[in-house]
């Protein structure tokens, strides 16, 4: 199967996610969550976001020029099979999370140096093992 675009990745630093307050989610995401799920953390770029919750990834793909037009990616942890991250370098000042999925989806996220990477492997690691 082919690689899904999440719309996140960019070779771009100006364009990594970086790390924000649980309170800057936008609000309709937790409209969308289950029952008893929560949300353990949260990353952006200017307009879209990465969250984490205890069951799945969620991506927040904001496209168009207005802004207007949302759409919602739910990845669930029960459906990975692999993932790895990659730390930042001296030259290479982004970090890296790959996550393969049972169906052949691929996502990749680009995140800013500043961003704990192996926090959010211990994150995935907590709820797939």
């Amino acid at each position: 199967m082919a690689s899904v675009s999440s719309g996140i990745r960019t070779d771009s630093n100006f364009m990594n996610l970086k790390a924000v307050n649980i309170s800057e989610v936008r609000r309709e995401v937790f409209d969308l969550l289950a029952s008893g799920e929560t949300v353990v953390s949260a990353f952006k770029t200017i307009r879209d976001q990465v969250i984490f919750t205890d069951k799945r990834i969620f991506v927040v793909n904001v496209q168009g020029v207005t802004g207007k037009k949302i759409a919602y990616f739910s990845y669930p942890y029960s459906k990975i099979q692999y993932f790895g991250i990659e730390t930042a370098g001296l030259i290479d000042i982004d970090s890296e999370l790959t996550v393969a999925f049972s169906n052949g989806t691929v996502l990749q996220f680009d995140f800013k140096s500043n961003v704990n990477i192996r926090q959010i492997s211990q994150i995935i690691s907590q709820y797939i093992l």
